[in-house]
């Protein structure tokens, strides 16, 4: 039986019960229904339940989706998702530069700097694909069995003992080629994915993209099967003829997970010293498959990107670029604000894991943006930016390893500004080499994905 994962509405009811909460909205009631009738959790971890649920369960979890949806949230005002009402909202919303980007003063990164920051991307989401999924003790645990705690390095399953790898298996997708021992090259990757097409996106329609762009782009250039959670469902809503944005709000009680934030580098590469331009494009991009903080992660992730992409810019000031273009009272702020004093104040980045999970976790999926944003930069700053600290650091946070890695990589690799900067253990086993399914990219080398990055950056 072919169970297909982040679709099933009798799945999807038990995330959206928590993402109500979450936003401010009050689920009880339509809760007690589903209950009453039998219905389930949520998978904690997969994306589908084991088996099917009956006829009436599931027209009933379609029903209760949409009332759940009609309910008001409390947290509305705070949290808007259009652009002009979250810019309302930003005091210190940063001024467009406006400047043409072959002027002086308003350099693009250097192709060597794209180059820092692609293989960045790429070694922090290898370093964390074999630990996705796994609890923060499991991932500790499997380090330190084998030296490598605090991490140093790629996992590896040497000297490892059989019965801890039982109680903690690693990603069953990612074993056979994210370890130490059978790295060969990039294997694909959703976080991969999603900049190429970015990329593709700025070489066929320029920074001045439509959302609907994103979506004709996906429905040619994206496998419905290397899509997950929110992604996944806006492809289903657009072959059912929902438009965009409305594709981010149908049954979608993934709005708020990091899908849109793993999308928003290219955004901030090329846009070098414009955080406003770099954050609006991303709101273009987001606005397709998220809402509220789910679109904020992402334009808190390229206001970010663009200010380090001027080479100038230590990783604290990076960082407080991304907080302009983030509503202040939204929950995203306040978790960043935290996440930020907290690496500020702890000597040893563990204790700062360890608050963060304390205070998120017994809320919010461990997909889910808001504790996933939080984590990456205050490795970030923990690491002062470092490439090898911060994707450690990212990485040993647990929560969506894979993906938190990846982002703090590319920053921290663009801040590096060469590939040389990034040290030869990890850059080695790559070998120029990145597999994916998109477009023609297939077997790509970062230095030729830099180039075309370069030359987006500094298109007129």
């Amino acid at each position: 039986m072919l169970r297909l994962t982040w679709v099933q509405p009798e799945d999807l009811l038990g995330h959206e019960l928590r993402q109500a909460r979450l936003d401010g909205r009050e689920p009880s009631a339509i809760e007690a229904r589903w209950r009453a009738a039998g219905g389930p959790d949520a998978p904690e971890r997969a994306g589908a339940s084991a088996g099917r649920a009956s006829r009436y369960l599931r027209l009933l979890a379609e029903d209760l989706l949409d009332e759940l949806a009609d309910l008001p949230s409390r947290l509305a005002e705070d949290e808007p998702t259009d652009l002009t009402a979250i810019k309302s909202l930003c005091a210190h919303w940063p001024q467009p530069s406006g400047a043409p980007r072959r002027a002086a003063g308003r350099p693009a990164p250097a192709p060597d700097a794209l180059e820092a920051a692609w293989l960045g991307r790429a070694i922090g989401c290898l370093l964390g694909k074999p630990v996705e999924k796994l609890p923060l003790d499991g991932i500790r645990a499997l380090a330190r069995a084998s030296g490598n705690w605090p991490l140093t390095g790629y996992f590896t399953a040497r000297g490892v003992p059989g019965a801890l790898l039982d109680r903690y298996p690693w990603n069953r997708r990612s074993a056979a080629t994210c370890l130490a021992e059978n790295i060969d090259g990039m294997p694909e990757d959703d976080d991969l994915n999603y900049p190429l097409l970015n990329l593709l996106l700025l070489r066929r329609h320029g920074r001045s993209f439509s959302t609907a762009d994103v979506a004709r782009l996906w429905l040619d250039e994206l496998p419905p099967g290397r899509t997950f959670t929110a992604e996944r469902i806006a492809l289903r809503n657009l072959l059912t003829g929902i438009e965009p944005p409305h594709t981010a709000r149908h049954r979608n009680p993934f709005r708020e997970w990091i899908g849109a934030l793993i999308r928003a580098d290219v955004h901030g590469w090329t846009n070098p010293g414009d955080p406003a331009a770099a954050a609006e494009q991303a709101h273009r991009d987001a606005v397709l498959t998220h809402t509220a903080n789910g679109v904020y992660a992402a334009m808190f992730t390229a206001a970010v990107i663009a200010a380090a992409a001027t080479g100038t810019e230590d990783v604290h000031a990076c960082l407080r670029a991304g907080l302009t273009v983030v509503p202040p009272r939204s929950r995203l702020a306040l978790a960043l604000a935290h996440a930020l004093r907290l690496a500020g104040t702890h000597e040893h980045f563990d204790d700062v894991v360890d608050e963060l999970h304390a205070v998120h976790a017994p809320t919010h999926h461990w997909v889910h943006a808001v504790p996933n944003t939080a984590l990456i930069a205050a490795a970030l700053a923990h690491a002062d930016g470092d490439p090898t600290g911060s994707v450690c650091r990212a990485v040993s946070g647990g929560w969506d390893t894979d993906s938190n890695g990846a982002t703090a990589g590319s920053v921290a690799g663009l801040l590096a500004g060469s590939p040389a900067a990034l040290p030869d253990r990890w850059r080695a086993p790559l070998k120029n080499r990145l597999a994916t399914t998109v477009a023609d990219f297939d077997g790509v080398g970062f230095d030729t994905l830099a180039h075309l990055t370069h030359l987006e950056a500094t298109r007129p």
